[in-house]
């Protein structure tokens, strides 16, 4: 079996955990597990939905696969000692640590990713280089066993790169058809190196607002 752990926390946002859980739990003798601090339901960033951690962290030593998740909760992650010292030991166990939009601050926070090339949420880009990692614009970024994606949607493009390299590209497009992930927006404004600057500015007052709450 190919042990997979996502992280939940209050704040996460559903789609960076979500996104890579439809992706690799099609993978061939995937165990998925979603653990947090405790076995429950964490709330997602905006306060709609629930998810269920079915583990607690304290009982996973080790995982293959580890997925770190982004979300306005990730802020209060980077001061939580215990879970910093939770995802340096777990490390030391996988074959790939991953992470979605500011999940990979956290990564930098446990130092996971001090002097690597990473990536994060267009947003978080300066903080991430506060912590150590050298930030890059592009999607996905492999360094090594360790895995980042950008904001949010990016986690299905890492999880389709990490399925690949784990079970091969034919397998991995078989996922891609499987769940028709195809993308055709109405609007080129998915990127802030494409987005007007009017659009930009409006994200940023936004996440500065709910980043202050």
């Amino acid at each position: 079996m190919m042990q997979i752990a996502i992280l939940l926390f209050d704040g996460v946002t559903a789609l960076d955990a979500i996104g890579p859980y439809e992706v690799l739990a099609r993978l061939p003798g995937a165990e998925l597990r979603f653990v947090g601090r405790e076995v429950g339901t964490v709330r997602t960033d905006n306060g709609f939905l629930g998810l269920s951690c079915d583990r607690s962290i304290d009982d996973l030593e080790r995982t293959e696969i580890l997925v770190v998740p982004g979300g306005f909760g990730t802020r209060a992650l980077l001061k939580e000692t215990s879970l910093l010292e939770w995802l340096r030991r777990i490390h030391q166990t996988t074959r790939y640590t991953t992470s979605v939009c500011t999940g990979s601050l956290v990564l930098a926070a446990a130092g996971l990713l001090d002097d690597l090339e990473a990536t994060s949420h267009w947003a978080a880009l300066d903080e991430l280089g506060a912590l150590g990692a050298r930030p890059t614009r592009q999607r996905v970024v492999e360094q090594g066993k360790v895995i980042t994606a950008a904001g949010v949607s990016a986690g299905i493009d890492m999880a389709l790169h990490l399925a690949a390299k784990l079970v091969g590209p034919e397998m991995a497009q078989a996922i891609q058809l499987g769940i028709e992930y195809d993308p055709q927006p109405p609007f080129d404004a998915g990127s802030v190196d494409k987005a007007p600057p009017a659009i930009v500015e409006l994200v940023r007052q936004a996440l500065a607002r709910r980043n202050r709450r």
